[in-house]
């Protein structure tokens, strides 16, 4: 059941267009867990970030059924892109047709297969990555994508307060839960950035490289 939090911020949240209610619509329809949908609040954050930061190459690893992607697109300035990182390749048609219904087809490039693979094979510098897949590998994202981060680049990480798990009195040791609190204690402690972790949805952590590394 929809909280009356998530209904009062629905309702005074400017992002909405047809194209990313039909996303939503599909997504409800078509998967098992429609609940991974960045949605409304988090898509117009993440929008505004992209234009706020003046970001022209995006990396976006775990792009689901495209919602978040097409949110991000539509920030980006002209001749900006995505370079969007999807392992399932089941969900390719309503990803692609979604960004086509939201004029931002020609901005985003999709990768079907493993993450950490593609990660290898790209060249940056990137101004943002968007980090919302496997959670178990997280740290191996974040090693991978700071390297290819510009000085000053933002590099979100999705989901990282899980339900509350990583911050319980004690953590579950399931191997995702684990995980997401190593990479969050390891982010805290890493010099070469500087990082604050927002209470939305399910926790959006932001790091922004520090410039002169």
């Amino acid at each position: 059941m929809e909280s009356s939090l998530n209904r009062y911020l629905l309702s005074h949240c400017s992002l909405r267009s047809e194209a990313l209610d039909w996303i939503e619509k599909m997504t409800n329809i078509r998967t098992n867990y429609p609940q991974m949908l960045s949605g409304r609040v988090q898509g117009n954050l993440l929008k505004m970030l992209v234009e706020i930061s003046g970001a022209e190459r995006i990396i976006e690893i775990g792009s689901f059924t495209g919602y978040s992607a097409a949110c991000m697109a539509m920030g980006l300035p002209e001749g900006g892109v995505i370079d969007a990182l999807e392992i399932n390749d089941e969900l390719e048609d309503l990803m692609r047709e979604g960004w086509r219904r939201a004029g931002v087809d020609k901005s985003i490039r999709l990768h079907i297969g493993d993450a950490v693979q593609t990660l290898k094979s790209l060249s940056g510098p990137y101004d943002m990555v968007y980090v919302d897949a496997n959670k178990r590998q997280y740290t191996e994202y974040y090693q991978l994508c700071l390297p290819l981060l510009r000085e000053g680049g933002f590099l979100l990480a999705d989901d990282t307060l899980w339900d509350g798990k990583v911050y319980a009195d004690t953590v579950p040791s399931d191997p995702q839960t684990k995980a997401l609190a190593e990479f969050n204690d390891m982010v805290a402690r890493d010099p070469r950035v500087e990082t604050v972790t927002l209470p939305i949805r399910d926790g959006l952590t932001l790091i922004r490289k520090r410039k002169g590394l």
